[in-house]
């Protein structure tokens, strides 16, 4: 019998699509709180519900997305909602540069959803695969699924929201935002490899804590700046070489 036949089938495109639908999903059920509990709060918060529709197809960044509605609650600034949700974006900076030489060969139409579509989630699922050693092709196919998956997600939840969750009394008191604190937690530590990203997430952590009575939510602003920098610096130390 020829060895040949024991091998696994060469992956295609819809294989490789599909594999990243799978993967993400559990990530996914820890995100359907968090967009039910994004729906539900965003009447509450002054927003029409077309408003928090569009917010979720056009923006789709959870954290910011929660960080936006307490600062139009408390009637913040614009420039200041602006501000501090692109510092709070600037994570996905790095995740891009991550992905660079992964995506760089890829045609224009293909690097646009994959930057629109770049969230926490969806990089992990991703670069983990791109760290696999095999040679696939079709590697960027994996990501769309779970980077799609995770889009249609959220659109969904946010409607759930936005309606059952009108019906639900204080459901945003209820606790389901543990869920998505849970999945972080599970989504980073595997990348816990290598020293400067230690030093990112821990500095950051404690900074977030020690700047929790910031106000509108200045804080997290504040962590993730330093976790950069701290992730930044650590990281040139490593690479210097020594004497």
């Amino acid at each position: 019998m020829n060895l040949s036949d024991h091998r696994s089938p060469a992956p295609t495109a819809r294989s490789e699509f599909l594999s990243g639908c799978r993967a993400i999903l559990p990530l996914i059920i820890g995100a359907i709180p968090f967009g039910i509990i994004f729906g539900t709060l965003a009447t509450s918060s002054g927003l029409s519900s077309l408003s928090a529709l569009a917010m979720s197809l056009f923006v789709f960044a959870g954290s910011s997305q929660f960080i936006a509605l307490g600062l139009l609650s408390t009637q913040t600034a614009l420039p200041l909602i602006i501000l501090t949700t692109f510092v709070v974006n600037l994570r996905h900076l790095l995740y891009a540069v991550s992905l660079v030489p992964y995506v760089h060969h890829l045609p224009q139409f293909w690097k646009a959803p994959i930057a629109f579509w770049l969230t926490d989630e969806a990089f992990a699922v991703g670069i983990g695969r791109y760290h696999q050693p095999d040679s696939s092709p079709y590697k960027h196919w994996y990501y769309l699924g779970g980077a799609l998956f995770m889009y249609l997600n959220w659109q969904l939840f946010t409607w759930v929201g936005l309606t059952v969750g009108q019906m639900m009394p204080n459901a945003a008191n209820w606790g389901l935002d543990f869920a998505m604190s849970v999945t972080f937690t599970g989504m980073v530590i595997p990348y816990l490899t290598r020293r400067p990203m230690v030093v990112a997430v821990l500095m950051a952590g404690i900074t977030a804590l020690l700047t929790h009575g910031l106000p509108h939510q200045l804080g997290l602003m504040v962590a993730t700046i330093v976790g950069i920098l701290a992730g930044f610096v650590t990281e040139q130390r490593c690479n210097r070489p020594s004497d």
